[in-house]
């Protein structure tokens, strides 16, 4: 409670301001559940939020409990500057602090859009009460000229077509007004459907919550039932989101990635969710899990559709009965019993070709490929289920394009010296360098290319990626180039091995060569002078550690202080 230096006083005074809003004692003397509310003007992907608001406080009433709904900051991916990226770690920092400080016994949080659950989640397991998560849901598809759209892999698709010249002025803005067509997150299989799903396979959300369509009526039911399950835990103070957020939920998550065709930014969430509850993501096992587990649900960019056909296929729990050879079942959910009661029974399952049995995968391997050598030692990712097989194996001579500014004034120069068997490589766009990763690595073709009709070509970036992208994109290189990483050192010309079999991402330059360029280069990042963003300058980790804050990361149980303070100097390795 607030300290007054009276314990007594403290709460006499809370509940007579609570009384000033017309609760009465039988009301007080409730479990308390807080509802976080994350509507805002600038979210059209919470544009329901207002709508769940009020379903969950009808679960939470009609179950005896008292509900409280509160406001956090809201992050909109197309909305946030210079990247919501860089905001992740503030929306955490708000939900974990308005949990703790305000009086409540469990809590629900409400969104979506791609940053919003990881943050949300990331918070929640931080302050560690018991929570219950609802996903606003994926908008429905679109429709122009006898073709369904999503955002925004469509979004992509079209532009580029624009770009090249296919599409006049005049059908783009038609197309503008048609690829977002309701409310509600992307609904191919972009970031926000990745961490929806990832969300719903840990246990912190209902069955079926990661993919009823926004504007559904079953969506409100979802939030009235989310509502009725964290009154049911406040009463019984469990389970907390750690005790959900296990080694063996976050292998199970990692399998889910690979299976869907998950969204690159899944894997940077999940560590930093990981990293809350004291755990390390293996990206390792995660590139083993991937050679293991095929892509079996067949939505765009990977495959043909969309997040409603998923969900109308029998959604998670559909696609749970094809990965019970490769998950723990009997990891502990949110509502009580274990992720095995989830599993849809065969009597239940109906003929559908969204999510695919496994003996008939949509791509033999997982989505997700890590890579390794010596422009990334730390790893780097690809999603080849959504890049050009022809472009698994190749080499090519580098174009380097140093900040985000300087690609988007030269990739168009039509005196670019620069090819379709050329590799483009952009740096400082990584947690730092940007700052906050952008989604700048889905590099445009250069137009004088794209005019010639090609439609794909390697891309190398400490950047992230739109899950709802395609093409042969490596993404995430780490370190980034920024705090010293090698990327620093590829200049014009230099020939690039990229291996998706072997796993390996080369610049085949010498090691003599690269140590004269390393010690002659100085990372040119300017420190933020003040508020927020120094913050972030100067505490965020590498996206292999999940872009956290050094000092949020949990400790696990077995290390020490000197341990801790040992990772957080290692963001400059």
């Amino acid at each position: 409670m607030t300290s007054y230096g009276d314990e007594a006083f403290s709460l006499f005074l809370r509940k007579a301001f609570i009384k000033a809003a017309g609760y009465s004692d039988d009301a007080l003397d409730r479990p308390i559940v807080g509802i976080v509310d994350t509507a805002s003007d600038y979210n059209p992907c919470h544009g329901n939020a207002a709508a769940l608001v009020e379903a969950a406080r009808r679960g939470v009433m009609l179950s005896g409990a008292l509900p409280m709904v509160f406001p956090t900051i809201s992050i909109h991916e197309s909305f946030a500057h210079p990247t919501s990226m860089v905001l992740r770690n503030l929306m955490a920092i708000d939900t974990e602090e308005m949990v703790r400080a305000q009086p409540m016994d469990a809590v629900v949080v409400i969104g979506g859009c791609d940053k919003t659950l990881p943050a949300q989640i990331m918070g929640a397991v931080s302050a560690g009460l018991p929570t219950v998560v609802v996903p606003v849901g994926p908008m429905v598809v679109g429709h122009h000229k006898g073709e369904m759209l999503g955002a925004c892999t469509d979004c992509r698709r079209l532009w580029a077509g624009h770009r090249a010249g296919a599409i006049d002025e005049t059908e783009i803005e038609l197309v503008n007004g048609r690829l977002a067509p309701s409310v509600g997150t992307c609904m191919v299989m972009g970031t926000a459907s990745t961490m929806a799903i990832v969300t719903e396979i840990l246990g912190l959300a209902l069955p079926f919550a990661a993919s009823i369509p926004a504007p559904h009526a079953e969506r409100v039911r979802s939030a009235e039932a989310s509502g009725r399950i964290a009154a049911a835990i406040a009463v019984a103070g469990a389970p907390v989101p750690a005790a959900l957020v296990t080694p063996a939920a976050l292998r199970n998550a990692m399998v889910a990635l690979q299976a869907i065709g998950g969204s690159t930014n899944g894997i940077i969430h999940l560590a930093a969710i990981a990293g809350r509850a004291g755990h390390a993501l293996d990206l390792v096992e995660f590139d083993r899990i991937g050679r293991d587990v095929p892509v079996l649900v067949d939505l765009k960019p990977s495959g043909e559709h969309y997040m409603e056909h998923f969900h109308h296929a029998g959604g998670v729990p559909r696609l749970l009965g094809e990965l019970v050879d490769f998950l723990d079942l009997s990891v502990p959910v949110v509502e009580g019993g274990t992720l095995a009661g989830r599993v849809m029974k065969t009597a239940e399952m109906h003929e559908q070709q969204i999510i695919r049995p496994i003996d008939r995968p949509l791509k033999s391997q997982g989505a997700i490929a890590v890579l390794y050598g010596n422009l990334c030692p730390r790893g780097a990712v690809i999603k080849h289920s959504a890049a050009s097989p022809a472009l698994m194996r190749h080499t090519g001579r580098a174009v380097v394009f140093e900040t985000v500014a300087d690609m988007a004034q030269r990739i168009d120069d039509p005196d670019l010296d620069v090819t379709a068997d050329d590799v483009l490589v952009l740096r400082n766009a990584g947690p730092r360098g940007a700052p906050g990763m952008p989604e700048a690595g889905y590099i445009p073709i250069p137009k004088k290319l794209a005019a010639q009709g090609v439609k794909d070509m390697v891309r190398i970036s400490d950047a992230r990626m739109s899950g709802t992208a395609f093409g042969t994109i490596v993404l995430h290189v780490s370190p980034e180039s920024a705090v010293g990483g090698p990327l620093a050192l590829v200049r014009d010309g230099d020939p690039v091995n990229l291996d998706v079999e072997m796993r390996r991402l080369e610049l085949l330059v010498d090691d003599a060569e690269l140590a004269q360029r390393a010690a002659a280069t100085r990372p040119t990042v300017e420190r933020p002078a003040r508020g927020y963003a120094r913050l972030y300058h100067d505490h965020v980790l590498q996206a292999d550690q999940g872009c956290d804050f050094d000092f949020l990361v949990a400790r696990p149980a077995s290390s020490s202080p000197e341990d801790a303070e040992g990772s957080a100097s290692a963001i400059d390795i």
